[in-house]
């Protein structure tokens, strides 16, 4: 074996090697999440930790539904999480699509200081965004946590930089057949754009569903609580609940994101990576 061929094999070896040690690090506290949630109270804290519980106490999930409405949780997050997506999806490919395909006056400045909005931390922004729900009467209902995030920056970049890679002859064909501006968008580009769509739903999703900072600003009634807030009230007072019921509310609430990646894991590993047209 020549010299060559062993430290490619070696360099394929190390990296493995690496994949594995960060799988492994990335998942085990999921996985010491899923086996604390089976576990007794009394069993959450034993010395030396066991990873798999010896009796797997299910009792912990029914116990999540006794507690706190979460049903009532779920609706909400659903509906603030599947609002978010659609429209930050459809707004954001309408302007990435215009900063990349339309020409007018400062489009590059008017970019760049789209851009820097991302670069503007949450925080700042939270007080002046209260006073405008507020004023927009959507305070304390799930209205104020869509509309505000109807739009990103992000996510603009990313289709901005996927329809610069398309063709701008296909676009010129169907102006030349009599189709409308929007009709363009929507019957070629649009269509061309499923996989950083479906990339960027993706992403949406995970984090939005998992938003705990601006639900707990603007949200004060129980009614309106969408999941991570709700599951605070598994904590009881001054945090004397059960931490196997806190941890069992957790794996229910990461359902809905494992399934969503899991169907669609190659559309966004598609719209991560691809987008040559060339």
């Amino acid at each position: 074996m020549s010299s060559t061929a062993f430290l490619a094999r070696a360099g394929r070896a190390i990296g493995l090697i690496v994949l594995i040690l960060a799988a492994i690090i990335s998942l085990g506290p999921l996985v010491w999440t899923l086996s604390t949630s089976l576990r007794t109270p009394a069993e959450a804290f034993t010395n030396p930790p066991a990873w798999i519980p010896l009796h797997p106490d299910w009792s912990n999930y029914r116990a999540v539904f006794e507690q706190i409405p979460l049903l009532s949780f779920f609706a909400n997050s659903v509906i603030v999480t599947g609002l978010i997506v659609v429209g930050q999806t459809i707004t954001c490919m309408m302007s990435g699509y215009a900063f990349a395909m339309i020409r007018f006056p400062g489009r590059g400045k008017i970019f760049m200081l789209f851009l820097a909005t991302m670069m503007v931390p949450l925080q700042a922004t939270m007080i002046p965004v209260f006073v405008l729900i507020k004023w927009m009467g959507l305070a304390n209902s799930l209205g104020a946590l869509i509309v505000p995030a109807l739009g990103g920056a992000f996510g603009t970049f990313l289709m901005r930089q996927y329809f610069m890679q398309m063709p701008r002859e296909l676009g010129e064909a169907a102006r030349i057949d009599g189709a409308s501006p929007l009709q363009v968008f929507w019957f070629v580009y649009a269509r061309m754009a499923v996989p950083p769509a479906a990339a960027l739903a993706t992403l949406n999703f995970s984090g939005f569903w998992s938003e705990f900072y601006r639900p707990l600003i603007f949200l004060s009634d129980q009614s309106t609580y969408t999941l991570p807030l709700g599951l605070v009230g598994l904590q009881g007072n001054l945090g004397t609940g059960s931490i196997s019921v806190v941890l069992a509310g957790v794996v229910v609430a990461l359902v809905p994101s494992v399934l969503l990646f899991a169907f669609a894991q190659r559309y966004f590993i598609e719209g991560i990576t691809t987008g040559s047209f060339r």
